[in-house]
């Protein structure tokens, strides 16, 4: 029997090409990929290795139904934030397992999600908009306090800051306008001439992963994220009460069912807002993908089956042996950039390795690259790994790894 055919839609900056081909791999598909820059190797592996115009997914779909026409595609999946639009144009114009294009594009401007919730009646923020040209002086006058400022079109938290006062607006907004200004963002185009004013919502974080089937959402974990805005920390199992957790996950499928998600990965970012009748989850972000960074590797499924491997074989109609996560608790810290500058040295990666419960230390950034924190930045230096008997304990051994290491930065 002739192998399926699988094209990943992997962008030149993500951390995920080796976990999603590896999963590939696992399952023993004829894999595809296909980047926004050339692969060197592509001249010759030229039906296995394409460049396609990501940002322009109506051409990106024109040449892949050429060539489809000739190598017919099975399943096409895509691995992170800048794939996910492009992959529903290919996968409408093949008839293959993905979300609508309109739902995907909503996804992927702020100012859109917020208005399809706020229609559909999902617990959100309270938001407006402010031109980037307008005197944020103005703008400060009349917002009330604490709120959120983001840009419209960015992810990985780029460009989120929260601020208390008008003098901290009218700083952060200089913040967006700079980062709004920069080359790769400016070339993103419609978009970038707004920037979102979100109201704080008050209330632990968390963050749940799923996968859509026909528009029905499976919850294959959930997150409590102990640090909201400040250290990026994912704990699971969530030490939540039951009820609660059914909440978080009651309000999401609502979230996706109001932006027209129906099928795939999704991950959902959330905070538990106090109410009178206990916690009520509030809808901060939802993303047509799974979880970013090397953050997939806290989640095993069945007898070992990584989320990768899952996601592929949903999309390729495979039966998925288990949806069961393993019993432990698992964590990841985002090792966050201390200060701008040239990285030139990791110290005391042996000694956070050596931590009980941590699993790997992964630093994702090479010695003498610049490197940006957020919110100007979208990267992190690293990965933490822990796994654990309770939450607790995996929590805790991520911050004690975190205080071994030393950052030289120039």
């Amino acid at each position: 029997m002739a192998l399926q055919r699988l094209l990943l839609l992997i962008p030149t900056t993500t951390y995920r090409t080796e976990d999603f081909v590896e999963a590939a791999q696992t399952l023993d598909v004829d894999l595809v990929i296909a980047s926004d820059r050339p692969n060197v190797m592509a001249g010759e592996f030229p039906d296995h290795l394409l460049t396609l115009p990501f940002r322009d997914p109506a051409a990106a779909a024109r040449e892949i139904r050429g060539y489809a026409a000739r190598r017919p595609l099975d399943a096409v999946v895509p691995v992170d934030d800048a794939t996910t639009v492009v992959a529903s144009a290919i996968g409408e114009a093949l008839g293959l397992r993905v979300n609508p294009l309109a739902a995907a594009q909503a996804t992927r401007n702020k100012l859109v999600m917020r208005e399809r919730l706020a229609r559909a009646g999902v617990p959100s923020p309270p938001f407006r908009t402010v031109a980037v040209a307008e005197d944020p002086r103005a703008a400060a006058a009349r917002v009330p306090y604490p709120c959120v400022l983001k840009p419209l079109v960015l992810s990985a938290s780029r460009g989120v800051i929260r601020v208390d006062d008008a003098a901290q607006f009218v700083a952060a907004f200089a913040r967006i306008q700079g980062i709004l200004r920069a080359a790769d963002v400016a070339e993103l185009g419609e978009g970038t001439d707004t920037i979102l004013v979100e109201g704080f919502v008050p209330g632990a974080e968390v963050a749940l992963e799923g996968l859509l089937e026909d528009g029905v959402l499976r919850t294959l974990a959930l997150f409590d994220k102990p640090d909201p805005l400040d250290g990026p920390i994912y704990v699971t199992p969530s030490r939540l009460p039951a009820a609660v957790q059914a909440r978080v996950a009651e309000t999401t499928a609502a979230a996706a069912r109001a932006l027209g998600l129906s099928d795939g990965a999704v991950h959902g970012e959330l905070r538990l807002r106090p109410a009178a009748d206990g916690p009520e989850p509030v809808v901060l972000e939802i993303a047509a993908r799974s979880i970013g960074g090397l953050c997939g590797r806290t989640l095993r499924f069945g007898t070992g089956m990584s989320l990768e491997e899952l996601i592929l074989r949903r999309a390729l109609g495979r039966a998925v042996p288990s949806f069961e996560r393993e019993r432990a608790a698992a964590a990841v810290m985002m090792i966050p950039i201390p200060r701008g500058g040239v990285l030139e040295e990791v110290a005391g990666l042996d000694e956070a390795r050596a931590v009980p419960h941590i699993e790997d230390v992964t630093i994702s950034i090479p010695k003498g690259q610049e490197i940006v924190p957020l919110p100007e930045g979208s990267r992190y230096l690293g990965f933490i790994f822990s796994r654990a008997t309770a939450p607790a304990e995996a929590e805790a051994a991520l911050r004690e790894a975190h205080r071994h290491l030393r950052f030289a930065i120039r």
